[in-house]
């Protein structure tokens, strides 16, 4: 039905102009019934409210802001991203907000970017991709008197809200698989110790290995920069040492200490075995599948927008955390569908 109007609406639910505009601004006291009937016309009309008068009633701008800040522009180089922004814009779209993207490729982008961001009127609430430690956006984010949640947790994790996974269980449970299947030198293709990711993900490593009793060897430890090529040149640095597993912490660079191996002439699993983290698609594309930790990378993005759109209409000041499980993926890169007989072979 074309051109319906919100005094139509209200004449056939049986109501006032002013209900169908607090059921459509989904603000209270208005009886469940009520609220059903007015929607049941709403579907039934096609009827489409008026964006700007919605906004100017309630207040709102119906739309978030996606921020990603220059210290995570590395992400652009694996799917986690896409991932990310898929699961944030179908949340986006089931509760009729808009999203909008804000990404800074440089330092300079990043300091232009925050007086748009917190211009007022434009955003109803944030999400940001938490970066590394000391970027100035997210302390200025933090500061601001935007509804904001981080995904990932951040360093400076008291009052913010935050969604995560449990990056260190995931890590102890994909190192602690390695220990089960036999193996005992056990190195890591660390991510970096600026991000809250790397830090948990490697004390995984070291704990897993301190509960079964296992040596943590510093030259066993190099840190990459969640790149193919940090994985690759991390690699190289560790083979001299002879690792029987490497543990990496994230998928990509997996890969690239894959490709290092094998141009050094060895085997996988058979000489060296690796488990990623991530899940990502890559994972079972390259000519061995990769066994991996499986992080629910969409499911992320659309909590967040459930936490921030929950902080928005209840006006809250609490502050949440919710931490989302790993799953451990086992494929042929760890070699467990091989006899390991490693604690015979120890020198």
């Amino acid at each position: 039905m074309q051109n319906l109007t919100l005094e139509d609406v209200a004449e056939r639910a049986g109501v006032s102009r002013s209900t169908v505009s607090r059921v459509i601004n989904d603000q209270p006291n208005v009886s469940e019934g009520v609220r059903d009937r007015v929607w049941k016309v709403i579907n039934e009309t096609g009827y489409q409210p008026n964006v700007a008068a919605r906004s100017l009633a309630s207040q709102r701008s119906y739309m978030i802001g996606l921020v990603l800040p220059h210290s995570v522009s590395y992400l652009f180089t694996d799917p986690y991203i896409p991932h990310l922004i898929q699961g944030v814009a179908q949340s986006c779209n089931q509760s009729d907000y808009t999203l909008g993207l804000f990404h800074a490729s440089s330092k300079e982008d990043e300091k232009k970017m925050y007086p748009r961001v917190s211009r007022a009127g434009l955003l109803d609430g944030v999400i940001l991709q938490a970066g590394h430690h000391g970027d100035p956006l997210m302390d200025r984010m933090i500061d601001s008197d935007l509804p904001l949640v981080f995904v990932g947790r951040p360093f400076q994790d008291e009052n913010v809200s935050y969604v995560d996974i449990d990056n260190y269980d995931g890590a102890y449970n994909a190192v602690s698989h390695l220990i089960k299947l036999g193996y005992r030198r056990i190195a890591t293709i660390a991510g970096t110790e600026l991000s809250t990711v790397g830090i948990d993900r490697k004390q995984g490593y070291i704990e897993a290995l301190r509960d079964n009793d296992l040596t943590v060897d510093e030259d066993w430890v190099v840190e990459g920069d969640f790149t193919e090529m940090g994985g690759y040149q991390a690699m190289e640095a560790l083979l001299p040492n002879r690792p029987q597993a490497v543990f990496a912490a994230s998928d990509i660079m997996a890969i690239g200490a894959i490709r290092a191996i094998r141009n050094a002439g060895l085997e996988i699993p058979d000489d060296v075995a690796i488990v990623g983290f991530d899940d990502l698609p890559v994972a079972n594309m390259s000519n061995i599948a990769l066994t991996t930790i499986r992080q629910p990378i969409s499911r992320l993005g659309s909590t967040a927008v459930e936490m921030l759109i929950e902080m928005i209409h209840n006006g809250s000041k609490l502050h949440n955390r919710i931490i989302l499980s790993t799953e451990l993926i086992v494929r042929d890169s760890c070699g467990a569908n091989q006899e390991l007989k490693y604690e015979a072979k120890e020198e």
